[in-house]
């Protein structure tokens, strides 16, 4: 009784220093957030060590209309907040966007994608590397994306979309009169779509299957809190990363080994290899060092950075293609028009690379829907040193900056919130007239370097859904609103009720 008495004691006489110290290392966070924000609009106060991500984490597209909405309110186009101890500022100017893009460098911005992004990617990430460095890696990918390239995958992606909608009809017509969402359904499509056209050969079935439940935790990992302790989803989705990146490190040392035996390319890794081992038996012939960035562990990486720019970025474009061609049913009926007069379902015929070029309007439709909805909606970097944003406005070293590039597209474009594919059309080409607002695939030297391989998906997934699907959407209050899972989707995950409309699916042989 006496040591339990001693005890309380004990505590009661240095809980007033142990509250006086948590107090002072309160205010001393309020100053340093207050300091560095300076005039700029955000929040006056910020809860002590977390700030407001408990806000992000509940409603992220509450948190940042409301970024947004205090950017307008200022002249520069910038607001302030404070998250888990990171000090952020979020642009809605597009002038400013490009300063930053135009400054990725090791005394100015770095690029994170992701606020705690080197934890989960790595430090050697590509998206982390800069100056010449970057400039190599980007030269070796360069082979993945040529016009040769490029046909190889349309032909796989066809194949893979037909499949996914046979199967999307079927389950629609079991579960009528309920509608189906569409949301999880593309994701599942799109991961089918990279793992073929990047990986395709070198994935067995069981090996899919535990990529899929890997990358599901890497994506569930993305949208909670960055604490890296057992238990807590980030650390789940770090461990999945190490995991997806070992089994695309084999598939690549699998692809170099087809490539020496003298085989054709089948997918976006053996095109790369075999430029790659190029290299390799030039250096060796010489008595040169290899080339740097061709081992197996590196290139797994860097394949891993192409899945995700890949899957949910398009998985987002997907779902609100099928949106706004449902609430426009006048761009839907020429976009059918347009691609019968040069793709018929039942000539089992794939679209070729030239029919894909002929197909001008829904083009046009597949840049506009990711204009107005562009998929992933900020570019995370964070600030090496000090930076003059503005005459009146420097950044602090270490803050998260977030340029959006969604609030971009509602800037310059005439009518910015109407969905008018025309403005992409030769006779107004507003893509070049307005280009710095169109920054859905970045800008700089870390601009997207698949953007072709993504806009030829997306039209190719148009015409085939249009042509080969009759739909509905399931129309509730909020159905449209943004959600973020983490790029951007509809609130209800496009529930639409689906039937055939060809008079028989292709046989793609």
């Amino acid at each position: 009784m006496e040591s339990s008495s001693t005890l309380v004691f004990s505590f009661a006489s240095v809980a007033p220093y142990l509250l006086s110290l948590i107090a002072l290392l309160v205010f001393l966070e309020q100053i340093s957030y207050l300091k560095r924000k300076r005039l700029i609009p955000g929040p006056p106060f910020v809860f002590p060590f977390i700030g407001n991500a408990v806000s992000l984490i509940r409603n992220p597209t509450k948190f940042w209309d409301l970024q947004s909405s205090l950017a307008r309110s200022s002249d520069l186009g910038i607001s302030a907040n404070y998250i888990v101890g990171k000090f952020i500022v979020f642009i809605r100017s597009t002038d400013l966007s490009h300063k930053i893009f135009a400054n990725v460098r090791p005394d100015a911005f770095h690029l994170v994608g992701h606020p705690f992004g080197k934890k989960l990617f790595g430090e050697h990430n590509l998206i982390y590397t800069m100056g010449q460095q970057h400039k190599d890696i980007r030269r070796r990918i360069a082979p993945n994306f040529t016009p040769r390239a490029l046909a190889a995958y349309t032909s796989l992606q066809q194949v893979i979309i037909l499949k996914h909608l046979m199967a999307w009809e079927a389950l629609a017509s079991k579960a009528s009169p309920t509608p189906i969402s569409l949301r999880l359904l593309c994701r599942e499509m799109n991961l089918d779509t990279s793992q073929t056209v990047f990986v395709g050969p070198y994935l067995s079935q069981e090996a899919r299957e535990r990529f899929n439940r890997d990358y599901n935790l890497f994506n569930v990992g993305l949208m909670k809190l960055p604490f890296d302790l057992p238990g807590f989803a980030f650390r789940e989705a770090r461990l999945a990363v190490d995991r997806l990146i070992k089994t695309l490190a084999g598939c690549t040392d699998e692809s170099k080994a087809t490539m020496e035996a003298g085989e054709e390319p089948r997918c976006l890794i053996d095109f790369w290899m075999q430029e790659t081992l190029r290299e390799i038996a030039a250096a060796t012939d010489s008595g040169e060092p290899l080339p740097p960035h061709s081992g197996n562990a590196e290139i797994g990486g860097h394949l891993f950075d192409f899945l995700f720019a890949a899957q949910d970025a398009s998985t987002s474009s997907l779902l609100w293609a099928v949106t706004l061609l449902d609430s426009h049913p006048e761009v839907l009926a020429k976009v059918r028009e347009e691609v019968a007069g040069i793709w018929s379902p039942e000539s089992d015929t794939l679209i070729t690379a030239e029919q894909l070029r002929e197909m001008k309007y829904t083009e046009a439709v597949a840049r506009e829907v990711v204009r107005i909805r562009a998929p992933a909606t900020m570019v995370p970097h964070i600030a090496g040193e000090d930076f003059q944003l503005t005459e009146s406005y420097t950044i602090p070293k270490g803050t998260i900056v977030f340029p959006s590039v969604f609030e971009s597209s509602f800037q310059g474009f005439p009518d910015p919130e109407r969905f008018e594919p025309e403005r992409f059309m030769e006779h107004r080409q507003e893509d070049r007239l307005y280009r710095k607002n169109f920054l859905a695939f970045g800008a700089g030297a870390h601009q997207c370097v698949g953007q072709r391989y993504a806009i030829n998906h997306l039209v190719l997934f148009i015409a085939m859904f249009t042509s080969l699907v009759d739909f509905k959407r399931h129309r509730t209050d909020g159905c449209d609103d943004i959600a973020y899972v983490p790029t951007i989707c509809p609130k209800d995950d496009c529930k639409v009720y689906l039937s055939r409309r060809c008079a028989r699916y292709p046989s793609f042989s």
